[in-house]
């Protein structure tokens, strides 16, 4: 049965920031982690589940994780932020530092559950979305995608962009997509049940 019981986040703290395997915290707990378009609002989303202003930093210019962010929350389980991609101003030698960054915590890290790809609802799912989206099933850690900005577009933009995407990154029935908007706070509800859903079936 899937678990209806919402998640409430009490405690959330920044446990450490990481560019290389070696300054990852110990490899201890269930981890859920965040990936997606530099601007596709991460930091916004991370800042609303735990209902505090400013756990990640929240900047009006894009690229700004450049490192990998590991959250602890409720001393249960991390949500792990990894570096947006897709920042056009960065250098060609830069954004490969972060593919590689991503892909060495995609490749190791016992206690990741699940990528949670973060996707802006308004548009059809870039190059680098779909790259990363293949990443995630070669590594098993799909089936998740959170459709961001959902406050921009009307209920039925919502609906028929949503098949598009669905679509798009080859998504399979039981795939979830959860629609979101950090500005109206909708949607968290149904992410924290689907991440308690995820350490439960974990445990």
């Amino acid at each position: 049965m899937p678990s209806k019981r919402r998640m409430i986040i009490k405690k959330a703290e920044l446990e450490a920031v990481a560019v290389k395997p070696s300054q990852y915290p110990e490899d201890n707990m269930i981890e859920i982690a965040f990936a997606g378009r530099s601007n596709v609002g991460k930091s916004s989303l991370l800042n609303l589940l735990t209902n505090r202003k400013s756990l990640a930093r929240v900047s009006g210019s894009p690229g700004k994780t450049r490192t990998i962010n590991f959250y602890r929350i409720n001393d249960e389980f991390r949500i792990v932020d990894l570096p947006g991609y897709g920042y056009a101003k960065a250098s060609k030698a830069e954004q490969a530092t972060w593919g590689d960054m991503i892909e060495k915590y995609l490749e190791n890290r016992q206690g990741l559950k699940v990528v949670a790809q973060l996707v802006d609802v308004r548009h059809a799912p870039s190059k680098q979305d779909l790259q990363m989206y293949d990443y995630l099933k070669y590594y098993g850690l799909d089936g998740l995608v959170i459709l961001t900005k959902a406050d921009k577009v009307s209920r039925n933009e919502l609906n028929k962009n949503t098949a598009m995407i669905r679509k798009a990154l080859d998504l399979k029935p039981e795939d979830r997509t959860i629609a979101v908007s950090a500005l109206k706070k909708t949607g968290c509800d149904v992410l924290l049940t689907e991440f308690d859903r995820i350490i439960e079936g974990n445990r």
